[in-house]
């Protein structure tokens, strides 16, 4: 390959790299044309992307980002699942995917400057989706304001009973 092929891949890659909220390394020994096809087809349906990579320019173009931290493990073949969004997106699709095609092996990921080792990244793959966690947070924070109202709302409602009870029993005092 050409020097000036291999510095436009590693600007591409350093700049998809640069965007990345998570980076999964997975080794493919094994799988087809048509399975890695059929993976990657899949992460770009959820806004990833999975790029087989020559670990030498995947070091060129990880330096100076948080996906870094993946250098020593760069051996052996490669492909890197990028994520520009959730970053559970990935780690989901993988899993799933290594479930039913053994061949792929997932060594390791980044989440921001974090190394997630395979189980971590299992972990990350059972997480709900970003909004139901946002929705649940946003549940939480509302009770409380709810519940606070309800407690002093009460009161000025027992109070109301209380004139209530008053007016009734001084009408049936005045009827009698």
């Amino acid at each position: 390959m050409e020097r000036s092929k291999k510095e436009q891949i590693v600007a591409e890659l350093r700049e998809k790299l640069g965007r990345a909220t998570a980076a999964i390394l997975t080794d493919y020994k094994g799988l087809t044309v048509a399975e890695i096809t059929g993976l990657r087809d899949l992460l770009v349906a959820e806004k990833g992307e999975y790029q087989v990579v020559k670990n030498t320019l995947m070091r060129l173009a990880s330096e100076n980002t948080d996906i870094a931290v993946l250098n020593p493990l760069l051996k052996g073949t490669c492909a890197v699942a990028i994520s520009y969004g959730d970053p559970a997106v990935p780690a989901k699709i993988l899993k799933k995917y290594a479930k039913t095609n053994e061949k792929l092996q997932i060594k390791a990921g980044s989440l921001g400057n974090r190394l997630l080792n395979p189980d971590q990244i299992s972990a990350l793959a059972e997480l709900p989706p970003k909004e139901e966690l946002l929705a649940k947070m946003l549940g939480t924070l509302n009770a409380v304001p709810t519940g606070l109202v309800t407690v002093l709302s009460g009161v000025p409602r027992a109070f109301v009973g209380v004139l209530d009870a008053i007016r009734r029993q001084r009408e049936e005092q005045a009827a009698a």
